[in-house]
């Protein structure tokens, strides 16, 4: 880090940490990410950088913004700036060198926040410092306008709400969320996706989702999510509390959205989820009643998890059958079609049948032993062999 901030000239002013870095160091939380804003240019900081022998990469030149490779992880080093521009989704910046004019274009105040490398000294232009120990997230300036320029600070602005908020939120930044919800529909479904697992992603997002629910700001691009969908999501989150689980944001969605795969599948295309969230979705709301070491068995113990997770039985139950699938072995199926061919068979769909015949069987009688389960193979096969007379 040292080296970094010495090619920035962070002693003579040139650089200061902004942004989370400042305000989870101000909470006493642990830094995830470092950013660095500097008044040099970008083409300027890499030059500086690869003198100093540290690797640069021109992320986002175009918008100031250039990442350093450091021992200890990337880190981000932006230009300060200005909005020339702005749609709603993306901006046009033009590049400045005054602190507090990049400060103004930030989204809230507890996000604009810089501190002095050396000294630790905080900038504050909005009073963030003062809202950060209220727990209040407010915007730099009109509502309103910080939205339109960037329409995905609404969902933004409830997701911070969640993690530093305190108390009821800041009535002109509700309002100016209420008003523009519509707004959304402008966004991509990505960034949409990807901002809502956030959220969902914290330790308790129920009383902002109802917040946001009340607010109708799901109408737009999840009119799906109702009371119902805080209801589910209240249920999973005291279950995954129940059962000493850690939160899920994909868990949490699932229960959000309606308990129907089909309609559910519908909105994870919507919001453009991968194939992957997409089957785990799926599976989650099955319709195929299993037990406890059949869902580890066929689907693994996450989405055995899921499903337990969610389920209606009695949170005693849960609590014992989680704690099953996340510490039994999964189960192995012990033999296969060769074994089938070796007392008899033919190989081909006679094979394949009888082979589901055995798991079927193995699995009615709750995986039983090796022993079990060739006298269920020498069974199957007999019957086989019968019916071919």
């Amino acid at each position: 880090m040292v080296p970094l901030l010495d090619a920035l000239d962070a002693d003579d002013g040139q650089a200061r940490f902004v942004g989370g870095a400042v305000r989870d160091t101000l909470l006493g939380h642990e830094v995830q990410d470092v950013d660095i804003a500097t008044r040099m240019r970008p083409d300027q900081a890499m030059q500086r950088m690869r003198a100093a022998r540290i690797k640069v990469v021109p992320t986002g030149i175009d918008h100031g913004t250039v990442t350093a490779i450091l021992p200890g992880g990337p880190i981000e080093v932006t230009t300060l700036r200005r909005d020339v521009s702005t749609d709603g989704r993306r901006a046009t910046v033009a590049f400045s060198d005054d602190w507090r004019e990049d400060a103004a274009r930030r989204d809230f105040t507890i996000n604009a926040l810089y501190a002095d490398p050396a000294s630790g000294e905080i900038f504050d232009y909005f009073g963030g410092a003062e809202d950060l120990a209220a727990g209040r997230i407010r915007f730099i300036g009109d509502a309103l306008t910080r939205i339109a320029e960037d329409h995905l600070r609404i969902l933004r602005f409830f997701r911070f709400h969640a993690r530093f908020g305190t108390g009821a939120p800041d009535t002109s930044a509700l309002a100016a969320c209420r008003a523009r919800a519509r707004d959304l529909m402008a966004l991509s479904r990505e960034r949409i996706a990807d901002e809502l697992l956030k959220l969902l992603g914290l330790p308790d997002p129920a009383p902002t989702i109802a917040l946001m629910i009340e607010a109708d700001i799901f109408s737009a691009i999840i009119p799906e999510i109702g009371p119902d969908s805080l209801v589910r999501l209240k249920s999973l989150i005291s279950n995954e509390r129940e059962a000493a689980i850690a939160s899920d944001a994909l868990r949490r969605l699932i229960a959000l959205v309606p308990a129907n795969a089909d309609k559910a599948d519908a909105i994870a295309a919507r919001l453009k989820l991968s194939n992957a969230q997409r089957k785990r979705i799926g599976i989650a709301l099955g319709a195929d009643e299993c037990r406890p070491r059949e869902l580890l068995y066929r689907w693994g113990a996450v989405s055995a998890t899921d499903r337990l997770l969610l389920s209606q039985l009695p949170a005693d139950e849960i609590v014992a059958q989680v704690k099953l699938v996340n510490t039994a072995e999964r189960p192995r199926m012990p033999i296969g079609g060769g074994t089938l061919v070796a007392r008899g068979l033919v190989a081909g769909p006679v094979v394949a049948k009888a082979l589901q015949e055995v798991e079927r069987r193995w699995i009615d009688e709750d995986f039983p032993d090796a022993a079990r389960i060739s006298a269920i193979a020498d069974d199957v096969v007999a019957q086989a062999l019968r019916s071919r007379k």
